[in-house]
């Protein structure tokens, strides 16, 4: 069989030996608690400003039509991920449904999804970080507090919140998914409170005009890349999260009811809460001054006069935002940990330690991703990790498909509901927000994968475990 088109099977997905398993230790509210954990973070503390400057107030839209294409992927994902209930997420279900060559693909893709939202939300949290420390009078010198795009020479806060959080997942997958419920519970708390706060200032001017920019995604002269679907193209970032739910399916104790209230039920709690606080926000600014700023929440909130509640969302979000750091942490040490396992990438980076969790995967991505922070711009950075996201939900909505073709009787603990509808949408929403993203970003997206393509022609393909079966 050519190196292009072997498949695992789907019978032999958990035949591994015993220091190359992970340990079943989480329960569904764990598993809820990491894709709320992943889902609320940069995306709505952060994003949530700059997404307002590329539609204006018509980034409510964005966020819907982001929040529909993630959740036609997401059935499909509460499909896939019961039906394999091993680590690896869409590069597993591209292994077992589209083969070796397109899940080597998707895998490379999910690497580079996965550390650059690390460096993302290092990068959001560093700016909520500098923002208490001035309000506390406590100044960072400039070279420090930046990176060389802003004029300085490293973003260390960013360094160094990816760092710490790297050391917090080496004590182990159940110690870390309880230190993330807690911090979960902080972040719902203080974006509670922005609303609370914000509708007295509430005013229904600041929504006209509706879509200053239009709908579709076009440069302005300025060469910026502006409309309601360029913002969904990148504040699609702010929905996905409840994919690292299912790169955790081989830790999950029950993976057929765990992994469905999970997905489904991450998604529908931070859909609801997303539209509130950005109703909330656009209602109490204008959206032309607060998407200015780097922590637009707190922005908002000291320009109403709450100078205290400002410093506490702030500090929540210092708080609470390295629980998505954690998540996808997490999720990218497992996808290099599948394909390390698989042969395709060293099998020395498969290895588990005695607390349950691949170490050197850890140490790895923990590495990369704190470089990555302390040195490249947020907005940069958001747009290339969608990229390798839309590339992982088209492939996991494609495999739910072949695989209903191709083994439509095999039992399945959950069903995506209207199949040939959602799969479909699914697809097609992803490739319309990949295309409205900005080109350097698709240059930057291939350019990764043709690396990624001279990697496995040159180890993957031969030392896979396919291979030398």
């Amino acid at each position: 069989m050519s190196f292009a088109t072997r498949r695992k099977s789907l019978d032999g997905l958990t035949d591994h030996a015993a220091h190359h398993r992970l340990r079943p230790a989480l329960s569904w509210p764990h598993l809820v608690a990491l894709g709320v954990g992943a889902i609320i973070g940069t995306g709505i503390y952060t994003l949530t400003g700059v997404g307002a400057g590329l539609a204006g107030p018509g980034v409510i839209v964005s966020f819907a039509i982001a929040g529909a294409v993630c959740a036609c992927a997401a059935l499909a994902y509460a499909e896939m991920a019961t039906l394999m209930p091993v680590a690896g997420s869409a590069y597993t279900y591209s292994y077992a449904a589209l083969g070796e060559l397109i899940a080597w693909v998707v895998g490379w893709s999910l690497i580079l999804e996965y550390t650059v939202v690390c460096s993302v939300v290092s990068v959001g949290w560093a700016a909520y970080a500098v923002g208490v420390l001035e309000q506390a009078g406590v100044h960072l010198p400039a070279a420090l507090s930046a990176g060389p795009h802003a004029g300085g020479i490293v973003n260390l806060p960013a360094v160094l919140v990816a760092l710490g959080v790297t050391g917090m997942l080496l004590v182990g997958t159940r110690e870390s998914a309880t230190v993330n419920f807690v911090l979960v519970l902080v972040k719902i708390v203080a974006l509670a409170a922005f609303v609370a706060l914000t509708l007295p200032a509430f005013k229904a001017g600041h929504f006209s005009p509706f879509a200053p920019f239009g709908f579709a995604a076009h440069v302005d002269a300025d060469g910026v890349k502006r409309g309601i679907m360029a913002a969904a193209a990148l504040i699609f970032f702010a929905f996905y999260g409840f994919d690292a739910i299912s790169t955790a399916a081989e830790e999950a104790r029950n993976p057929a009811r765990d992994l469905t209230i999970g997905i489904i039920g991450s998604m529908l709690i931070c859909t609801s809460i997303y539209m509130v606080v950005a109703a909330a926000a656009l209602g109490a600014s204008p959206f032309d001054v607060f998407s200015k700023s780097a922590e637009p929440l707190a922005f908002i909130l000291r320009g109403l006069n709450h100078p205290l509640a400002a410093a506490l969302v702030a500090g929540a979000a210092i708080v609470a935002l390295p629980t998505v750091i954690m998540v996808f942490m997490f999720g990218q040490s497992r996808i290099f940990f599948a394909m390390a396992r698989d042969g395709v990438l060293p099998m020395a980076l498969a290895k588990v330690g005695p607390r349950g969790v691949p170490v050197a995967v850890t140490l790895l991505t923990g590495a990369i991703a704190a470089v990555i922070a302390g040195m490249l711009p947020l907005q940069e950075i958001a747009e290339l990790a969608n990229a390798g996201t839309l590339l992982a939900f088209v492939a996991t909505a494609t495999c739910m498909m072949v695989l209903r073709r191709r083994e439509p009787t095999r039992h399945r603990d959950f069903r995506c509901p209207a199949p040939w509808l959602v799969g479909p949408l699914a697809v097609a929403g992803c490739v319309y927000l990949f295309v409205s993203l900005p080109e350097k970003t698709m240059v930057r997206f291939a350019i990764w994968n043709l690396i990624g393509l001279g990697v496995y022609l040159a180890y993957g393909r031969r030392a896979s475990r396919l291979a030398k079966a």
